[in-house]
């Protein structure tokens, strides 16, 4: 039967009026997310993720599932929208995709802070949940997508000294802690002013958990950061620039070659005029081979050119064809002697997706002319980036994988005494993308004690020493030669043992929160007859 006309008009109102009642609560939501955007870089205020993490635990504290989750949505889309805005430059239509898919994960977790703030302990298990929320974010869907880690926003907080202990998933935790027992002391204050009496005792659990938060704060720094060098060595890392910002930053062919060719050249003059000291190695970024060196005579003797006329060897960033699979190309980063030539590479694991590969090529492309502009298709690469440079046994990871916590551990904990971050920036340049990448590398620097080098086309280049300090750096857009002496290291920390073991636990122990939420929920509810 079709519906009744006259229920109509009630069912309008009854949304009108849900709509008046949650719109203060959402709007409350949409600031809380704008306030973790400027937690993280380029603005880099970082006690906002504290604030904001205490601002979503009360906001969706007594409500039901349904409701949380609109909370989390209402939350999670605008901070990803404004974090991501870098995207701008393929287009808002991406900004917001992506913001949309991402923010979905923001929504369960509502809905699962929601459940939860009615058991005993709740800011623990909110704690568990934001990592339980960002450990099944970087997994899925397509390998997953890392960024907004509240990890990512705390690379220079007091928080970051838990990296060492326990990787990103251990800051992520301690700094959600801090933010629930913020919340959970907002709440106290708030139900002692409402009913009282206002005592030294009533006062107390406010007091507590106040007391609790700064001590989960001040307590990383009692964290040992090992930085010890067990040997150095001089490199130089070489930032070509490119012809232009944006999606066309290539310019003509053998450009970018060119340009890190040339600063290699002045780089080697220099070394002979006394002006620098010689490396013991040469770090090129991604992409500054801008032709396969093995299909194009003239790029492979551009690249013999630099390595020969500086004499050290140069780790070559190229995209080199897949030599079996036709429209397929590897990144990879290439160890060219100046002896030898061109010898042991590494092949980036983790491409892009819609970037560096199209999934489901053949129906979306058609949908979306736009993927057009990715003709070829990243093949990836099946094992870790550990290459001898010179007298440096160095850890490669390429551009976006700095972002994957297994792919850097595994670097490490196959011999990596330093990190090597290759990346080519040039699409984002001054949006802001560049700076949440430098961010990742300082704590990965933290968590695997290790110096972490950035060498990107066109800025951010950077030099970061295992404590997570920015020793030196680039400006975005210009050529510039970086010399430096980074430690070699052997030792590994505490994160480096354990592995990813701390995020699987904690995240079990937050989901196994909300079952035991939604089973408490049941039992309390009455049968058909009233009956508890």
């Amino acid at each position: 039967m079709p519906a009744d006309p006259a229920a109509r008009p009630g069912r309008a109102r009854r949304f009108a009026l849900l709509v008046r009642r949650e719109a203060p609560r959402t709007g409350l939501a949409v600031l809380g997310g704008l306030a973790l955007t400027a937690a993280f870089p380029p603005y880099d205020l970082w006690p906002l993720s504290i604030v904001a993490v205490a601002a979503l635990s009360l906001l969706t504290r007594g409500r039901t599932a349904r409701q949380g989750a609109w909370t989390g949505f209402a939350f999670g889309l605008p901070f990803f929208f404004f974090l991501l805005r870098w995207l701008r430059v393929v287009g808002y239509d991406a900004v917001f995709g992506l913001s949309l898919a991402e923010a979905l994960f923001v929504c369960l977790l509502g809905a699962a802070l929601a459940r939860t703030s009615r058991l005993r302990g709740w800011p623990l298990w909110t704690a568990c949940l934001w990592v339980a929320q960002e450990w099944a974010r970087d997994r899925v869907p397509f390998g997953g997508f890392p960024w907004g880690r509240l990890a990512f926003a705390n690379t220079g907080s007091p928080f970051t000294p838990f990296a060492a202990l326990g990787g990103a998933p251990l800051v992520t935790f301690a700094v959600a802690l801090a933010g629930a027992l913020l919340a959970y002391a907002v709440a106290a204050a708030w139900r002692l002013r409402a009913t009282g009496p206002r005592t030294v005792r009533a006062a107390l659990p406010a007091v507590e958990s106040l007391a609790l938060a700064a001590a989960i704060t001040v307590g990383a720094y009692a964290v040992p950061v090992p930085t010890k060098a067990d040997d150095t060595a001089d490199i130089a890392i070489v930032q070509g620039n490119v012809q232009q910002a944006g999606m066309d930053f290539l310019g003509r062919p053998m450009m970018i070659l060119n340009n890190h060719v040339d600063a290699t050249l002045q780089l080697a003059k220099d070394v002979k005029a006394g002006r620098v000291e010689k490396p013991d190695l040469v770090i090129w970024p991604e992409n500054s081979s801008d032709l396969d060196p093995f299909k194009y005579p003239e790029a492979y003797d551009r690249i013999e050119e630099a390595v020969k006329a500086v004499g050290v060897p140069i780790l070559v960033g190229a995209l080199v064809d897949h030599p079996s699979k036709k429209g397929y190309v590897y990144n990879e980063g290439i160890v060219w002697d100046p002896k030898t030539g061109p010898g042991a590479s590494y092949t980036k694991q983790h491409p892009v997706p819609f970037g560096e590969y199209v999934p489901f090529r053949a129906e979306l492309s058609k949908l979306i002319t736009r993927l057009q502009r990715v003709p070829r298709d990243f093949y990836p690469g099946d094992h870790s980036g550990v290459l001898k440079v010179g007298p440096a046994r160095l850890g490669d990871v390429i551009c976006f994988e700095v972002a994957y916590d297994e792919i850097v551990h595994d670097t490490v904990r196959a011999g990596a005494r330093a990190l090597v971050v290759q990346t080519n920036n040039a699409t984002y340049g001054r949006t802001g993308q560049p700076e949440q990448q430098l961010a990742m590398s300082k704590l990965r620097a933290v968590e695997h004690g290790r110096a972490v080098v950035t060498a990107a086309t066109s800025g951010i280049s950077a030099v970061v020493a295992p404590d997570g300090t920015v020793e030196q750096r680039s400006e975005e857009f210009t050529r510039q030669v970086l010399n430096a002496r980074i430690p070699l290291r052997d030792g590994t920390t505490v994160a480096d043992r354990v592995g990813a073991a701390p995020e699987w636990v904690i995240a079990m122990v937050g989901l196994l929160s909300c079952a035991a939420a939604i089973m408490l929920g049941r039992w309390g509810r009455p049968d058909k007859k009233g009956q508890q």
